[in-house]
């Protein structure tokens, strides 16, 4: 059984700092979007500005996951996330003691996506702990972090209600604090940790073809995971007239199909191979966005976008079970990299939506665009498995 030997291997205190880490940052990369509501009423902004105010922390953790992916090689993931902590706690505190202008709420944003840029820390932490038939369940728990956008959906539109969402952020220092000490007093780097190199030999992973596939096909899986996370709030209060209360819980409940199933896309990728499995959920993410597109009733628009988030957050885990089989030395580069491309493709995922609502007056060419997407993404795991296979015959025949 997987998980008994997962107990027996590794080092179950990192690799529940590494989900903890994950998991308070996820929730405050997310916190724009889960109080975006509230944001757009006291600004008053037009349908693509609420697109693109959620999605600036997004773009800017793409752009921290590759640095902090770097600091991941060289200097150890703990010395790395325990400096990406205290940074995050700075966004924090601007928008709780300030954040009154929207010049000021973009360079938050942009401060936000440290926190998002975790990823590149804490999936390395346990990836390095466990041997290559557990990546899969280690890094799908790690990876299941992404749950603290429950936290965020869940719990922020609540408090926003009494201390608005600027005191909100101010609330979020509380958890990430006591995650901070937690994660001081029992992580630890593992025995693994490869020896730095020069600089210029991290980006030879850019070289590499399948670096480029794992990153387009990780900005569908994770990107619209948590471009959709951040952006259904506003969506279900446009479109169905729910309160921002009510939306958020409707957006916890999707948004936990994606996140608790992302361990198990890990366990079923470690058992059929994580490019078979994500054939299928490329298949369940385009049937089920072209039916939201139909902008269906309520019910049955939650039920389509619960399973199309469950068919995304496997295909995360499902991504990240090929990964370290590819890359292992370069793990924290190239999870910085891949990660990033998740989060360039969570950036175009809400202002696809609301550009489009603002053109067409209706969010369904929005959806019918990334359902479209779905089937690309669908084409280029074919091309990449065809050049995987002639790889593994070519080593075959030199073997």
């Amino acid at each position: 059984m997987k998980l008994a030997e997962l107990r027996k291997s590794g080092h179950a205190p990192s690799l529940l700092a590494s989900f903890l880490y994950f998991d308070i940052s996820f929730m405050i990369w997310v916190m724009l979007g889960a109080l975006g509501v509230y944001i757009t009423q006291d600004f008053g902004l037009s349908p693509s500005q609420k697109g693109l105010i959620v999605a600036i922390p997004i773009l800017a953790g793409s752009f921290f996951r590759i640095i902090l992916g770097i600091f991941t090689d060289r200097i150890g993931p703990r010395k790395t996330a325990i400096g990406g902590m205290i940074v995050t706690m700075v966004p924090l505190l601007w928008g709780w003691l300030f954040g009154n202008s929207m010049t000021e709420l973009y360079f938050i944003g942009i401060l936000l996506g440290v926190a998002g840029a975790s990823f590149s820390v804490a999936l390395p932490m346990a990836s390095r702990w466990y041997p290559p038939h557990l990546q899969g369940l280690a890094m799908g728990i790690a990876g299941a972090g992404n749950s603290g956008t429950v936290l965020a959906t869940l719990f922020g539109p609540r408090l926003a209600e009494v201390f608005g969402w600027n005191g909100v952020m101010g609330l979020a220092l509380i958890p990430l604090t006591l995650v901070f000490i937690t994660y001081v007093l029992i992580a630890k780097d593992a025995p693994t940790q490869p020896e730095p190199q020069p600089l210029v030999n991290y980006f030879k992973v850019f070289k590499q073809r399948d670096t480029w596939y794992f990153c387009l096909l990780y900005s569908v899986t994770f990107g619209g995971f948590v471009g959709l996370t951040s952006f259904l709030s506003i969506f279900f209060v446009d479109q169905y007239g729910l309160t921002s209360v009510r939306a958020g819980d409707f957006v916890t409940l999707c948004v936990i199909a994606g996140s608790l199933f992302r361990p198990v896309g890990g366990m079923i990728a470690d058992k059929i191979g994580g490019a078979a499995l994500l054939k299928f959920l490329f298949i369940g993410v385009v049937l089920m966005m072209f039916g939201v597109s139909t902008l269906p009733s309520l019910t049955v628009v939650t039920m389509m976008l619960f399973a199309g988030m469950m068919c995304l957050g496997m295909g995360n885990g499902a991504v990240f079970q090929l990964v370290p089989q590819r890359f292992q030395k370069e793990i924290g580069m190239v999870t910085g990299v891949v990660g990033a491309a998740g989060g360039v493709g969570g950036f175009f995922v809400p202002n696809i939506l609301g550009t489009l609502k603002q053109m067409t007056g209706t969010y369904a060419a929005g959806f019918t665009v990334y359902a479209v997407i779905g089937i690309a993404a669908l084409i280029l795991l074919t091309v990449a498995q065809i050049s995987w296979r002639k790889a593994y015959a070519l080593k075959e025949e030199s073997a």
